[in-house]
């Protein structure tokens, strides 16, 4: 007979402490599996992997579970540090700083290689189709071919010239030497 004289604010507030307390049972279970993968608990962390407000994991009996495990995070960190396993956070910071700067470096490389190729492409795509570009390079091949010609005439027209010019120095050299001859000759009569 209680049953039937249950109100909808009863059955609301049944619900929302059923809800209340499966929602703080999943914050405590969510800050058990942080600690245990070794996840850094903060309370906006518990809160964005639980799936609940902020509101909650401040809550009585919720707040102290999360606080313990800073804590026992904090304790385990001043641990290791003390026996010398970790980094030191002016180590950590210049690793941090070397890494941005990198980082930095490799973006401005990729944006500047990016707008190269997007600039290569736009060249091509301007310029005319495959057809226009074959014929294009046979042109230059068959110009290259004619050059190669007019070089091979040019450089035998060259050697003859050279051996005209040589054939000449000894004829001169030769006059040369009979016109001093005669002038001895003259001379001495």
């Amino acid at each position: 007979m209680s049953e039937a004289k249950r109100t909808p604010g009863d059955v609301l507030r049944e619900t929302r402490k059923k809800d209340s307390l499966t929602k703080r049972a999943t914050v405590l279970a969510t800050v058990d599996a942080m600690k245990a993968r070794g996840e850094t608990v903060t309370f906006l962390a518990v809160a964005r992997t639980a799936g609940v407000s902020r509101w909650l994991v401040y809550a009585e009996g919720v707040r102290e579970h999360v606080e313990a495990a800073m804590k026992s995070q904090a304790r385990a960190g001043r641990r290791t540090k003390q026996a010398g396993r970790d980094a030191s956070a002016a180590s950590l910071a210049t690793d941090l700083a070397l890494v941005r700067e990198e980082n930095k470096a490799l973006r401005e490389e990729r944006d500047r290689l990016k707008k190269a190729v997007q600039r290569s492409l736009g060249t091509q795509l301007d310029q005319a189709g495959t057809k226009e570009l074959t014929a294009r390079v046979n042109e230059l091949l068959a110009a290259v071919e004619r050059t190669a010609l007019e070089r091979d005439e040019i450089r035998a027209e060259r050697d003859e010239l050279k051996r005209k010019l040589t054939e000449a120095e000894d004829d001169l050299a030769a006059a040369r030497a009979a016109g001093k001859e005669m002038f001895k000759r003259i001379n001495r009569t």
